[in-house]
């Protein structure tokens, strides 16, 4: 398969970002080109959202914020590298639901240092697409 238009770094053979076990093709690569609904579930655009922080995506992530907590703009620092997710647990999101929870941990390098992102992520689904509403730490 050929490479990502809108990400030119990956092929759509290679294995997706969010380390689902599948393709970026069959995985994140369509939601990232054609919006594909912005994700069938929560978790889905999440695991989008990941691999677009991974590609340094801003458009996407733009795209998939909701509009009442979406900032300006998205900026990437330039010693930062992702190293895996897991997904430690979720709640609704699913195709009959209008909210879902997911929470997740995101290991990441920063400058040489390692670090976990450990967050509960809150989606919300406005005319059948979801979009990530906000992200707080699970201790709250």
């Amino acid at each position: 398969m050929g490479v990502s238009s809108q990400n030119p770094g990956v092929r759509m053979s290679d294995s997706c970002p969010c380390e689902s076990g599948t393709s970026y093709a069959s995985c994140c690569g369509p939601i990232h080109e054609k919006g594909a609904g912005l994700g069938a579930t929560a978790e889905q655009l999440m695991r989008a959202r990941y691999s677009a922080y991974v590609l340094h995506d801003a458009g996407f992530l733009l795209r998939s914020w909701h509009p009442d907590t979406r900032p300006e703009e998205v900026s990437f620092s330039s010693g930062h590298t992702w190293h895996g997710l897991t997904v430690v647990e979720t709640s609704g999101g699913g195709g009959l639901d209008s909210e879902g929870t997911v929470e997740f941990k995101a290991r990441f390098a920063r400058n040489g240092d390692y670090f976990e992102l450990h967050e509960l992520s809150t989606f919300t689904r406005l005319q059948g697409t979801w979009f990530y509403l906000e992200g707080l730490s699970p201790d709250n």
